[in-house]
C-alpha cells in the first residue's frame, strides 16, 4: 500500500499545489479505496473509541495539544479519541504502559519530545522508542528560543558566545531541570560553539526559571515560545536565536542558530502519535492520514495557535527517521555533559 504524501514529498520539481480543502477529499478517497481493496478489517478501525495515553498531568502542554488533535480525529474517523492521562517520570511511566499493550490501533501514545530523551536520561528504561514503537507522525511543532535578561547587555548569538568566553563560568544558564529540555538545549548549544564555561542553575520548571531570569538573578535559558513570546515582545527579555531549522511565525524578526553561525541546531519541542510496535500496517496508514487531515484544518492550526504550537504532518517513515537520529543526538549530549537522573 502506497502512503500518497511520501511520493508526493519527492516530487520536487512539480509547481502543482493542493489546497487543504482538495487534499482532505484525496485523502477520504483514498481511505475509502483502502476499505473496499482490504476487507472488513481494514473498514471497521476504528469501530470503537481509541485512547489516546498521555503521560502529563492535565494542563500540561503535551496534554492540551493531545485534546486539539484527539477532537479533530474524531471528527474525521466518526469515532471517540479519548485522552487519558497517566503522569509520572517525565512520560516514562505511559510509555512503558503502552508498549504492553494490545497492537490493535486502539490504545496509542501521544508523546513529546521527551520520547527522544529519555533513553540517554533513563538507562534502565523498559522500553525503546525505535524498537518498541511503530511511529505515526508528528502532529504539532513548538519553537525553542534562546533568551537572555536584559542586563546581559547583548543584542546577537555572538555577543552572548563572546561574552561567555570572556567570562568563562560566571554566565548563569538557567533549566526547567536537570535533563529538562531547556537544560539539554543549552548543553547542545555548548558542544556546538564550545568550549564554553557557564553556570547551570536547575528550577521546578520553565515558570520558576523565567521568573529569576525576569528578576535578573540568572542569564539565559531556552524557553517555548508560549513562555517567552510575551516578555520578548514586552522587552523585557532579549531573543538572541530560534533553535529551529526555521523562523518562527510569531518572531519574523529572531534569526535561527543556523542563520547566526550554529548550522543544523535543533532543540524544538514536538509531540507526536506512536502505536505498540506490531500495529497493522493499514492502521498506521489510516491514522497517517487522519493526522494529515488535521493538519490542513484551520480549527487545528487556530486552536494549537493558541498553545504556541504549529501542526505537523509527515509519513511513518519519515518520522521513524528523524526519532533515530533525535535519540543518537540527545544521547550524545547527555553523556558528554555526564548528566545523571537519581
Amino acid at each position: 500500500m502506497i502512503d500518497p504524501r511520501a511520493a508526493h514529498a519527492h516530487d520536487t520539481g512539480c509547481r502543482f499545489e493542493l489546497s487543504a480543502t482538495m487534499l482532505r477529499n484525496i485523502i477520504a478517497l483514498i481511505i475509502a479505496f483502502e476499505c473496499i481493496t482490504c476487507g472488513p478489517a481494514c473498514a471497521a478501525y476504528p469501530e470503537r473509541p481509541v485512547r489516546l495515553i498521555v503521560g502529563y498531568a492535565g494542563g500540561d502542554t503535551t496534554d492540551l495539544i493531545a485534546r486539539v488533535d484527539a477532537l479533530a480525529l474524531a471528527d474525521f474517523f466518526k469515532q471517540q479519541f479519548l485522552v487519558e492521562n497517566h503522569p509520572g517520570a517525565n512520560g516514562t511511566l505511559a510509555t512503558a504502559r503502552v508498549a504492553k499493550a494490545k497492537p490493535d490501533g486502539y490504545t496509542l501514545l501521544l508523546v513529546s519530545s521527551s520520547f527522544s530523551t529519555s533513553p540517554g536520561l533513563y538507562p534502565g528504561l523498559a522500553y525503546q522508542p525505535t524498537r518498541d514503537f511503530v511511529p505515526v507522525s508528528r502532529i504539532a511543532y513548538v519553537h525553542n528560543v534562546l533568551v537572555v535578561g536584559g542586563s546581559v547587555g547583548v543584542r546577537t548569538l555572538a555577543d552572548f558566545i563572546a561574552a561567555v568566553r570572556s567570562n568563562p563560568g560566571k554566565m548563569i544558564f538557567a533549566s526547567g531541570g536537570t535533563g529538562s529540555a531547556s537544560h539539554l538545549a543549552a548543553e547542545l548549544l555548548k558542544m556546538r560553539a564550545g568550549p564554553l564555561n557557564t553556570l547551570h542553575v536547575p528550577y521546578k520548571g520553565s515558570g520558576p526559571a523565567l521568573a529569576e531570569l525576569l528578576g535578573g538573578h540568572v542569564d539565559a535559558i531556552f524557553l517555548t515560545m508560549p513562555y517567552a513570546y510575551p516578555h520578548v515582545k514586552s522587552g523585557r527579555i532579549k531573543a538572541l536565536a530560534v533553535a529551529s531549522l526555521k523562523r518562527a511565525a510569531q518572531l519574523p524578526d529572531v534569526p535561527t542558530f543556523d542563520e547566526s553561525g550554529i548550522g543544523g541546531f535543533e532543540a524544538a519541542a514536538w509531540s507526536a502519535i506512536a502505536a505498540p510496535i506490531a500495529t497493522p500496517y493499514d492502521t498506521v496508514v489510516r491514522l497517517n492520514l487522519g493526522v494529515t487531515n488535521l493538519a490542513g484544518s484551520a480549527t487545528v492550526k487556530e486552536r494549537l495557535a493558541g498553545l504556541g504550537a504549529e501542526p505537523l504532518s509527515e509519513t511513518s517513515d519519515q518520522f521513524a527517521a528523524y526519532l533515530r537520529t533525535e535519540v543518537e543526538k540527545w544521547s550524545k549530549v547527555i553523556k558528554g555533559a555526564s548528566i545523571t537522573l537519581d
